[in-house]
């Protein structure tokens, strides 16, 4: 098993930082007219060095750029293509917070005409790529998550209205550029941030679907082939990951395990590691793993980003050792169960409180296996 490792490496990160206040502001005097792009380029690019840094400092083989380019994880798409509307609507689907609270996710726009690729939805591998020898990692939301959040209805206004399949071709090939741009700029390593199905393993979601006139079940048998074709080109030498996500708010938007999706998940959905979340009781049990083909690895989210608190060892021992009874301890890894910030306007933890719990994530790791 240990060629399917380097990457995923045994301590992982999801790939999102906290960002620097100055860097937050920056954005924010941007947005307002009042910095020129040129300038706000010229800040990220020093933030991203520094981010870089901080993460080698820590041990850590995987790299990121702490997505220090991008507004949302989400809206990629939206924002480096031709075709959607400005005006955006209210998500289907809620978050609950800490204290209970519910609230509606992100809003999302309409489909207006046909999708035409128009900017990378990722860039800046190739500078962050330039800074370390070591293993840079590139970050996409899952395609689905550009039908998920409203459904068919986002189409009822484009030349896709009554013709998903059609639109989904569209999502895919933009994809397969993305991906084909992304080697040419040497990665080598992809994750896929797939939040739909975590989402529609809970029941509730499920009857949110129904209620909007879609069939749930094969709404994810079409998000699974979906993402198999947007993959589809990917070179050999480009290892892929999936994050399996609920939500990195709160509670986030779903309870519930993996069970109802993880047969049709291992087994039919490209990728070479799955990122699970397993940070609360909420996440379920580990039986789901049974699932897991032995030529594939699972990468235990078991440390939060939503609280500072570095988790005892004991417990995380526990968790690890649970989840080896049901896939072998050599194809199992260890991260956070999210990133560490979602978007370019929030910073849950201080730089120094996400550089301790990489700092412990790492020496957990090399504690159970010796190595990181």
């Amino acid at each position: 098993m240990a060629s399917k490792l380097n990457p995923p490496f045994r301590a992982e990160h999801l790939g999102s930082l906290p960002l620097p206040p100055h860097l937050i502001a920056a954005r924010k005097q941007w947005e307002e007219g009042k910095l020129p792009i040129e300038e706000l380029r010229t800040i990220e690019d020093s933030c991203i060095s520094e981010s870089v840094a901080m993460q080698e400092s820590t041990g850590i083989r995987v790299i990121t750029d702490g997505e220090f380019r991008k507004y949302s994880w989400r809206d990629l798409l939206f924002d480096s293509t031709d075709g959607f509307g400005k005006k955006a609507n209210e998500s289907d689907f809620t978050f609950t917070d800490f204290s209970g609270t519910k609230r509606k996710g992100n809003d999302v726009p309409d489909v207006i005409g046909k999708l035409k690729r128009r900017d990378m939805m990722a860039p800046g591998f190739a500078f962050v790529n330039s800074l370390t020898g070591r293993t840079v990692k590139a970050t996409l939301p899952s395609p689905s998550v550009n039908h998920f959040f409203r459904g068919d209805k986002m189409l009822e206004k484009s030349p896709y209205k009554g013709d998903r399949k059609a639109y989904f071709a569209d999502i895919a090939a933009i994809y397969r550029q993305e991906i084909a741009d992304l080697a040419a700029q040497g990665c080598t390593y992809l994750q896929i941030d797939d939040v739909p199905s975590a989402v529609l393993c809970d029941p509730r979601n499920k009857e949110i679907v129904r209620a909007r006139g879609e069939d749930p079940e094969k709404l994810i048998d079409e998000y699974f082939e979906l993402h198999n074709q947007a993959v589809s080109e990917r070179p050999k030498s480009m290892r892929l990951a999936v994050h399996l996500c609920r939500g990195n708010s709160g509670h986030g938007q779903a309870s519930g395990g993996y069970e109802p999706i993880a047969e049709r998940l291992f087994n039919t959905v490209s990728a070479d590691a799955y990122f699970l979340e397993y940070d609360t009781e909420r996440a379920g049990s580990f039986e789901p793993l049974r699932h897991l083909p032995k030529d594939r690895v699972a990468v235990l989210g078991i440390l939060s980003t939503k609280l500072p608190a570095l988790e005892p060892e004991d417990e995380v021992r526990r968790k690890v050792d649970a989840a080896a009874k049901f896939v072998d301890m050599d194809r199992l890894c260890l991260s956070p169960q999210c990133g560490f910030s979602s978007s370019n306007l929030s910073a849950r933890f201080s730089v120094e409180e996400q550089q301790k719990k990489l700092v412990h994530l790492v020496s957990l790791a090399t504690k159970i296996w010796g190595s990181a």
